[in-house]
């Protein structure tokens, strides 16, 4: 058997196994770490002029930030979650730019930003002080 292809089959049934026992807060953890790790591994494959690798990985990013945004509840109203969908939209906006220009700042941009809004995430389900 293919060592890489073994190694893919174990990641996955890892990461099948973690999506299955995790709250709907870290799915969509799970969600911004995917996105930013394909936007790292967009910026590799342009930095090697792997232009194909390039395309369907920077796809996969605009993909998971699309999920992202299918997920907010837009019927809630609140500015908050129009912004963060507003956001979500610049951002897959941002990411087909860069598909096309080949420009890694643009990732950069992107990624500050999708890091931005998980740190915020994130912070949601920090335990406070323990006194």
């Amino acid at each position: 058997m293919n060592p890489m292809l073994a190694l893919r089959q174990y990641q996955k049934i890892g990461a099948q196994a973690q999506t299955s026992e995790a709250s709907p807060h870290r799915l969509v953890q799970m969600l911004m770490e995917g996105g930013l790790d394909r936007i790292a591994q967009a910026k590799g494959a342009m930095e090697r002029k792997d232009i194909p690798n390039k395309g369907v990985l920077i796809g996969k990013a605009i993909g998971i930030i699309g999920g992202l945004r299918e997920g907010l509840d837009l019927e809630n109203q609140a500015d908050s979650v129009t912004e963060l969908d507003n956001l979500y939209t610049y951002m897959m906006k941002r990411l087909a730019e860069a598909n096309i220009k080949t420009d890694p700042k643009i990732l950069d941009e992107v990624a500050d930003l999708l890091r931005t809004v998980k740190d915020g995430w994130d912070a949601i389900a920090a335990p406070g002080p323990q006194f």
